[in-house]
């Protein structure tokens, strides 16, 4: 296509890198018939429902921003209230620095394992996320809570996960915390999200809609195949499109299946894990049962996993008076799909009524599923050798290699700031191009950083 960058997708990091190169300079294959990816909304019935949670925490101005003027500034921002569901008990998150809603003998058990943990602890590195959840928690609470709720988000035991993910993501406490949480609740939360931004209307897609404008889209354009050598793409319809560069947003598993990789090349992108997610969407006739904007929840008799309500995202996200569930249940091949939706949904439905959520099985009015095949990124042990095995057969095709290409997460106030790579032809960005653990500002920040790369 002369000198037009081909873009693979037009969820958020694939509009995002239009939009910083240029519309003008890119067209976007896109094989749903809309754009926004997993921030798609829609509407029905007078709910609002994103796929899944989303919501804007960002610490980066430049993406406030951003989001901000993509609204006209009618954004809500607002403090947040988190909550864990265990056995019956409602307990503030994060349950390790909030113990004292912990029932007894198990409060109990936590508390003496965990002074033990840090006594006896040395200053090894965890060989795995088991491992670090011990040694940050003790044995009993991290077995009860976070070993339990990792199989069901992750759909692995932690032994079988890394901990270069980690970060923020799980509060590692200080002693203080523990000890006085355990006698009641401390004076400030200590969750590392505090306080949120969400559009007033329209849902979280409503934040794209300033790289939305302009960027020229060809929708229902599902790649069937890319030839590498021959630089071309196949699609679906019927349309073929040559490329000198292209930026891809596509899971990498899907377009290494989908090209003339070799066997070890194929093999290793299926090696890469990603969970799948069920979205249980519920509607009641009675208003937000709880106070919590999500809740994680850690029976793993339960298929919910965590749980938000719309209405509590936005006021305008439901009709007054009435309550819109969304439940996750993740899967993989790890942990595989063995019901209909169907089954699930009315699992998830009984599930609801008995936390309380929902007043009775009567008063609910509709139900409806999506199936997302893409949900999160799974960083087990694995990952890095299969990532790098499929990065180094791109790199004999056009792709430049990248300091952090195999860490989980990127600093974006030293990417950012440092010499893009040149020379390169192709770009992967995004969650599941890239195989790390990005939000939405992540990708927002990946289509700057592709900008600088193939020069602005």
């Amino acid at each position: 296509m002369n000198d037009t960058i081909v873009i693979l997708g037009a969820g958020l990091a694939g509009l995002s890198s239009s939009y910083h190169l240029g519309h003008d300079r890119c067209v976007l294959f896109e094989a749903k018939h809309h754009a926004g990816g997993h921030i798609h909304t829609e509407f029905v019935d007078g709910f609002t429902w994103d796929e899944g949670p989303h919501i804007s925490f960002t610490k980066h101005q430049y993406v406030r921003d951003l989001f901000a003027e993509s609204v006209d500034g009618e954004f809500l921002e607002y403090a947040v209230e988190t909550g864990n569901y265990y056995q019956g008990h409602w307990i503030p998150h994060p349950a390790q620095s909030n113990l004292f809603a912990v029932p007894e003998p198990l409060r109990s058990a936590c508390l003496r394992d965990f002074h033990a943990s840090r006594e006896t602890g040395t200053d090894e590195l965890p060989a795995n996320y088991g491992e670090w959840l011990h040694k940050a928690f003790g044995a009993t609470f991290a077995q009860t809570f976070p070993a339990a709720y990792t199989r069901k988000y992750w759909t692995l035991p932690p032994e079988r996960m890394t901990t270069d993910w980690v970060g923020e993501r799980v509060y590692y406490p200080s002693v203080d915390d523990v000890t006085k949480g355990a006698e009641g609740p401390l004076p400030e939360q200590t969750h590392y999200i505090k306080k949120i931004r969400y559009p007033a209307r329209g849902g979280y897609m409503s934040y794209a809609r300033k790289l939305l404008d302009g960027a020229d889209i060809r929708f229902d354009h599902e790649l069937t195949h890319v030839s590498f050598a021959d630089r071309r793409l196949l699609f679906a319809n019927g349309a073929s499109v040559t490329f000198d560069r292209l930026v891809s947003t596509l899971p990498l598993p899907v377009l290494i299946e989908r090209s003339d990789a070799p066997f070890a090349v194929r093999e290793a992108a299926t090696e890469l894990l990603c969970t799948s997610l069920l979205v249980v969407n519920v509607t009641a006739d009675h208003p937000t049962a709880r106070p919590e904007n999500w809740v994680y929840v850690y029976d793993e008799d339960k298929h919910a996993t965590r749980i938000n309500c719309t209405e509590k995202l936005s006021p305008h996200n439901a009709p007054d008076g009435k309550t819109g569930i969304q439940v996750e249940v993740y899967f993989s091949k790890e942990k595989p799909l063995a019901e209909s939706h169907h089954d699930v949904a009315a699992k998830v439905c009984r599930e609801l009524v008995e936390m309380g959520m929902i007043e009775s099985m009567d008063r609910i009015e509709s139900v409806h599923t999506q199936w997302l095949r893409w949900a999160n990124v799974a960083f087990d042990l694995p990952r890095r050798d299969a990532l790098r095995t499929v990065l180094d057969w791109l790199e004999g095709h056009g792709l430049a290699r990248e300091a952090d290409e195999l860490a989980p997460v990127d600093d974006w106030d030293t990417k950012l700031g440092a010499a893009a790579p040149t020379g390169q032809s192709i770009i992967l960005a995004g969650r599941y191009a890239q195989w790390k653990y990005y939000w939405t500002d992540d990708c927002v920040l990946r289509g700057a950083d592709v900008a600088a790369c193939l020069g602005t």
